[in-house]
């Protein structure tokens, strides 16, 4: 099957004032102007008028939980909820529509509701007549559970219960593993296919899942990267968060696995919202607190040489700033036992690493370290009056997620959504980057786009994707847009522009109130794995 696309815009290096391009199969044949597209006309099966449609690569998601993002989705929306009461009579509802069944509750952010506080075991109780019921904050690092699922998992008998059924640590991992234990393999794999189709929607093609003993399970995983395979939906590329010491433990376990790299939500801390994030200082909210650290200087360095010499990726999740120290230290210690330019080309990487400072970062530069980062996570909680500063207080708050301190070091971008933490929303992602709440965090729509595409397959290794070029898989996105413009983060060094003559591809308006794309279609390596309607046959 050979489509031309004409009468839009193609976002390509190889010809700024692209208008169609032609795609053969699974593969980029032509891109160019209107004009020269004549001579394809009688040549191709199909032809697609875009009518001013804007065709890109398609975006990459750099982390995210599938299963969970599907189990999400039909789950109870409690992140909506604009109180406690409220969510709790959602909870209630649910129970009542499953007949029994375990209630999932995810995404809660007790700042929101005017209670100020989660929910309790007692009340899940009352609200599911002693029904099972998983209720896990929005940073997925600690949640609330009902008695029956905490006798289920004997999660009052490990570290991080809280009492009343808020658990973190040790006690949300039984807490979830036991939850996710009773979902059925049948029930598993709908979740993948439905978060995978939600993927598709929002122009995605290539999900980097994360996944490890405490997350999901080999099942999942497994399941994960075959939905991936099938070719009706977008590719996938698993990481696996288990700790090796050895280059042969390393080689079996992503083996065992076909994990890409042992990487992932490895955790070295938790979370700035749970206040398990590791910090050099204590919480401002809590005194004599600075959170929680699961790894040592010495795991890291074990694991990173085991994956070094396997030639596989490593990689850990990281937040607060004592967390990064011990990432950058272990990786050093990694370094000098197998060699600098032997970790530098295994483009380890680091997912989340928030709070990180100017030395931190050139540290981890110099190591080619990928920071696979979430840009919703300043637009939820970033700001002076956010989570971070009710967390850290506003002077280190407002150094969170240094985007432009990165990119300006060297550093490669990966962009993410965590899902489902936040959703599958990449420009919102990309816009999020632009209008950083730090002005001085700022980048360029261009910068963040290109992290957002080329940058998730550059983080797992491969430099000829994620762009549109002659000879590449075609895998694209069309989008309904309104004007193309040229956006930078500083009005002093570039101006919102319009005009061809400057040679740079033109992207969405993505000012705060500005309207973004609508997903028009998505392919996959030739294959339409979402299609709106738009086109006529």
């Amino acid at each position: 099957m050979t489509t031309l696309y004409r009468g839009g815009f193609v976002y390509s290096p190889i010809d700024p004032f692209a208008n169609a391009m032609v795609v053969d199969g699974g593969t980029i044949a032509w891109i160019g102007g209107d004009d020269a597209a004549r001579v394809h006309e009688d040549s191709v099966d199909e032809v697609v008028e875009l009518d001013g449609a804007l065709v890109t690569p398609a975006f990459v998601d750099a982390h995210a939980h599938l299963s969970q993002t599907g189990a999400a989705l039909r789950g109870v929306d409690v992140a909506g909820a604009p109180s406690l009461a409220v969510a709790l009579s959602r909870v209630a509802d649910a129970a009542r529509a499953h007949q029994g069944r375990p209630v999932y509750a995810p995404n809660w952010d007790e700042r929101h509701w005017p209670e100020g506080r989660p929910a309790t075991a007692a009340e899940l109780d009352r609200a599911t007549f002693g029904g099972v019921v998983y209720m896990p904050r929005v940073d997925g690092h600690s949640a609330v559970i009902s008695s029956a699922l905490a006798a289920a998992s004997g999660a009052q008998n490990q570290p991080g219960w809280q009492g009343d059924g808020l658990v973190s640590r040790e006690a949300h991992h039984v807490a979830r593993e036991a939850f996710n234990a009773a979902i059925s393999p049948a029930q598993r794999r709908s979740d993948i296919d439905l978060a995978l189709r939600a993927a598709a929607a929002a122009g995605i093609g290539l999900v980097h899942e994360n996944g490890g003993r405490i997350l999901s399970s080999a099942d999942d995983f497994a399941d994960v990267l075959a939905a991936g395979e099938r070719g009706d939906g977008p590719q996938t590329l698993g990481y696996w968060a288990q700790l090796v010491s050895t280059e042969q433990e390393a080689r079996e376990v992503a083996a065992a696995l076909g994990a890409h790299g042992l990487a992932g939500d490895l955790n070295i801390d938790g979370s700035i919202g749970s206040r398990t994030a590791c910090l050099r200082e204590p919480y401002a909210d809590v005194p004599d607190h600075r959170g929680n650290g699961y790894l040592t200087v010495e795991q890291v360095r074990d694991h990173v040489a085991a994956c070094t010499l396997a030639g596989l990726q490593a990689g850990f999740h990281v937040i607060g700033d004592a967390g990064v120290d011990t990432a950058i230290a272990g990786i050093e210690a990694a370094a000098e036992l197998v060699g600098g330019d032997v970790v530098r080309r295994a483009r380890h990487r680091l997912e989340h690493l928030e709070m990180i400072d100017a030395d931190g970062i050139a540290r981890l530069v110099a190591l080619g370290v990928t920071a696979s980062v979430q840009p919703a996570f300043d637009a939820h909680w970033g700001g002076g009056e956010g989570m971070y500063a009710a967390r850290l207080g506003r002077e280190r708050a407002v150094g969170m997620n240094p985007f432009a301190s990165m990119l300006a070091a060297g550093m490669t971008l990966a962009l993410g959504s965590d899902s489902p933490v936040t959703p599958f929303a990449p420009w919102e992602a990309v816009r999020a980057c632009v209008n950083h709440h730090t002005p001085e965090q700022r980048v360029s729509a261009r910068s963040a786009f290109l992290a957002h595409t080329r940058g998730g397959w550059r983080a797992a290794g491969f430099d000829d994707r994620g762009y549109l070029d002659l000879g590449l898989p075609a895998t694209f996105a069309v989008w309904k847009v309104g004007d193309l413009v040229v956006q930078a983060p500083d009005d002093r060094i570039q101006t919102w522009s319009t005009d061809p003559r400057s040679g740079t591809p033109g992207l969405p308006d993505l000012s705060p109130g500005a309207e973004l794309p609508t997903t028009l279609r998505t392919v996959v390596r030739g294959r339409t794995v979402h299609d709106a309607g738009a086109f006529a046959a």
